[in-house]
């Protein structure tokens, strides 16, 4: 789960709201006058990642606003300022590791509001008359030692952190890069002060880091770097908007998200599904409603996705299809991303020879293997084909998973 929550929960339109209506300090400071998540409760928050099937949770520590959630000694811009009045980060960390979550931090290398950062092409003053003047006495190096005083309090008051998930680089013309974050030192303190953190690939340090984070696409395939596969995590969001956005009306249904899902895992990746709480400090009901229809999903078949990669070579995927396969226990998923009439055809020896058994994870009821001589020259069925009989009627699942029980 990711979590982006910050004052632009406030005016509910995009958490980029700041910089797309160019809102000065001046402006924008109603909104932290007036955050008061009274509804706050992030054991709720917790329950409802826990209940979707969710494994870890990344929260905005601070977005691009330059909001912290935090009671951090290195500014007066943080949430216990506000009518908040406390800390909020410290509660969320701690419920969700009472539900068995790992840790992650986002953390935004841009700052909107501290006075020393540069104003550049993405800044909400960007096209100011008076944009040099205002820039005047401004500098970079000041700003990134506050970025690295505030990296080294999320990374040492609130113990062991799993991920840490910088954003973002935009180096060139009037953008910012490597050298104005100072990355390199920025990445010897992460490391120093938590040697097994998950590191993000924003820096602009093409050999430096962990993860690579495709952000709201689809990769076709494996990610790749160099021709080599490698780890990564598609960010995602439930509708067009990271931030809480009242009137956005392009929400995902569950069926597509969980097909996001698995075709994450079927490419060896990994799914970071964003929820935008409101300012009171709720997941409103669109959000629950999704999560709550991914958890009913992944209640029947998480074995097909926990534990699971990309299948090996030697199996293809049927047509609207997509394959999983848990290398421990030797089981092959095939998710029908459209059910087809009576058969399931697997065209490849490989399906000929490993599998031994067959059944609908949704149920555990057995499908039969293999076609009687009238179907097999109906259907065009090669030698080389095994087919599963399915049910006419489709199971009332948002994705039927057929689970192959493969030798050796």
């Amino acid at each position: 789960m990711f979590i982006h929550w910050g004052l632009y929960s406030l005016p509910a339109r995009h958490e980029w709201v700041k910089q797309q209506e160019k809102i000065t300090n001046e402006g924008y400071q109603k909104y932290f006058e007036h955050f008061d998540p009274d509804l706050y409760d992030p054991t709720q928050w917790a329950a409802a990642a826990a209940n979707a099937g969710m494994k870890y949770f990344v929260i905005t520590t601070k977005h691009h606003e330059g909001f912290c959630l935090w009671d951090s000694k290195l500014t007066d811009y943080k949430a216990p300022k506000t009518p908040a009045g406390r800390d909020l980060l410290r509660p969320m960390v701690e419920a969700f590791r009472e539900r068995g979550l790992r840790v992650g931090f986002y953390h935004s290398l841009i700052d909107w509001h501290h006075p020393q950062f540069v104003i550049d092409r993405l800044h909400a003053p960007r096209d100011h008359p008076d944009r040099a003047k205002l820039n005047s006495g401004r500098d970079q190096r000041r700003y990134a030692n506050y970025l690295h005083g505030q990296v080294k309090e999320l990374l040492t008051r609130f113990g062991k952190i799993d991920i840490v998930w910088f954003d973002f680089s935009y180096p060139g013309k009037d953008g910012k890069g490597r050298d104005d974050w100072q990355s390199e030192r920025l990445v010897k303190l992460v490391r120093k002060l938590q040697p097994r953190i998950i590191l993000d690939d924003r820096l602009d340090l093409p050999d430096v880091w962990d993860v690579k984070t495709p952000e709201q696409t689809q990769p076709r395939a494996w990610v790749t770097v160099n021709g080599k596969p490698v780890v990564w995590e598609a960010c995602q969001t439930f509708s067009g908007s990271w931030g809480y956005h009242r009137d956005e009306l392009t929400w995902r249904s569950v069926d597509e998200l969980v097909r996001t899902l698995i075709d994450c895992v079927s490419k060896g990746g990994n799914l970071l599904l964003n929820v935008g709480p409101t300012g009171r400090g709720e997941f409103d009901d669109r959000a629950l409603n999704r999560l709550t229809g991914i958890g009913e999903w992944m209640r029947r078949h998480h074995r097909a996705i926990y534990g699971c990669t990309q299948a090996p070579d030697e199996f293809k995927a049927p047509q609207d299809c997509r394959l999983t396969y848990n290398p421990e226990t030797k089981r092959l998923y095939v998710h029908l991303f459209a059910w087809p009439y009576k058969h399931l055809h697997l065209d490849g020896k490989a399906y000929i020879e490993r599998v031994k058994y067959a059944q609908l994870l949704n149920d555990a009821s057995e499908v039969g293997l293999g076609l009687d001589e009238w179907h097999a020259n109906q259907s065009r069925a090669g030698k080389n084909t095994l087919t599963i009989n399915l049910p006419v009627v489709k199971p009332t699942v948002a994705v039927p998973v057929v689970e192959l029980f493969l030798k050796g």
